[in-house]
């Protein structure tokens, strides 16, 4: 079978999965149909926005469908008549099985970790949260659990030191989008060989999860080792952010935290104490030593070097 001749339907809706689209595309690949989320209210006016994958479908002229119910019946007749040899999901909802079982090739997704390590909604942040050096993307087929199906291909990369849940966002999703075309050629020639998960699980120590991030989950606590703080503030930057409330002239403000560097340094100091020459350099105290705030932002206001934040506040 030619590339050509394989009739794919795509799944996905943010920025992530658009890659890997979008290298489908352009490589050839038939790509009938994209299924994405429904349009949602964003900025200031709440007026109706296109996710990311359907930006780009349009651009591309590829049909799309925005169920708002995977199991409505006129839907799965739209997603039967488009007559899928194979579906490949990136970043989309829990499949139902009539969805994922349709086509014949079967339905592979793109996961942003070496599974089984990371099953969940958010593996890129708690991968740095964890503190690892080494992370990867995996595809595999769908099956009843999350993120539990037969492991197709895997690739690894290291995690920089100074990586941020930003820049190894944006590169698993470029691995990510060659590792879905491997795939798919895979199965055009037939020459998929795909690993129970359950054979990988035997050789692992801890199953570390990676489930969806909470407000609470964001929070500093200043009573942890400085290296724990900085894996947090990185993992969850540039969004959603870790926070902390510092008292100011009496008053409790909420401040987001982007960027630190980690100081061992035995202190007397209370855990989350400020320390601040109001000019270039501010510290928190923390259990073995000090974080130092490189970014930082004000609830409400702009984001912005410390340096330049100390211009024009004073704690």
């Amino acid at each position: 079978m030619k590339r050509e001749e394989l009739r794919i339907v795509f799944m996905g809706t943010p920025a992530f999965a658009v890659e890997s689209l979008q290298a489908l595309v352009e490589n050839g690949y038939n790509v009938v149909g994209v299924i994405t989320a429904p349009d949602k209210p964003a900025g200031r006016g709440y007026k109706l926005q296109p996710s990311a994958v359907k930006s780009y479908a349009l651009s591309a002229g590829v049909p799309i469908l925005q169920p708002e119910k995977l199991k409505d019946e006129g839907f799965l007749n739209e997603l039967r008549q488009l007559k899928a040899d194979l579906q490949v999901v990136v970043a989309f909802r829990m499949l139902p099985e009539v969805v994922w079982n349709m086509p014949p090739r079967g339905t592979f997704n793109l996961h942003a970790s070496l599974l089984p390590q990371y099953r969940g909604a958010a593996p890129i942040n708690w991968a740095l949260i964890n503190g690892e050096k080494e992370t990867g993307v995996t595809t595999f087929f769908l099956s009843h659990e999350i993120d539990t199906g037969e492991i197709i291909f895997q690739e690894r990369v290291p995690i920089g030191e100074d990586m941020d849940a930003g820049t190894l966002h944006d590169s698993l999703m470029t691995l990510g989008a060659k590792l879905v075309l491997k795939t798919v050629d895979a199965v055009i020639d037939g020459t998929v060989r795909s690993l129970p998960q359950s054979e990988l699980e035997a050789t692992i120590t801890e199953l570390k999860p990676a489930p969806k991030i909470h407000r609470e989950s964001c929070r500093i606590n200043w009573e942890s080792p400085v290296e724990e703080i900085r894996n947090l503030v990185r993992g969850l930057a540039p969004y959603p952010a870790a926070w902390t409330e510092f008292e100011v002239r009496g008053e409790k403000l909420n401040f987001r935290i982007f960027e630190t560097r980690a100081i061992r340094e035995a202190h007397g100091l209370t855990p989350g104490q400020v320390v601040t020459d109001n000019k270039t350099t501010l510290r928190v105290a923390a259990q073995d030593g000090f974080i130092e705030v490189l970014e930082i932002q004000l609830s409400g206001k702009k984001r912005m070097k410390t340096g330049d934040f100390l211009n024009g506040f004073s704690f």
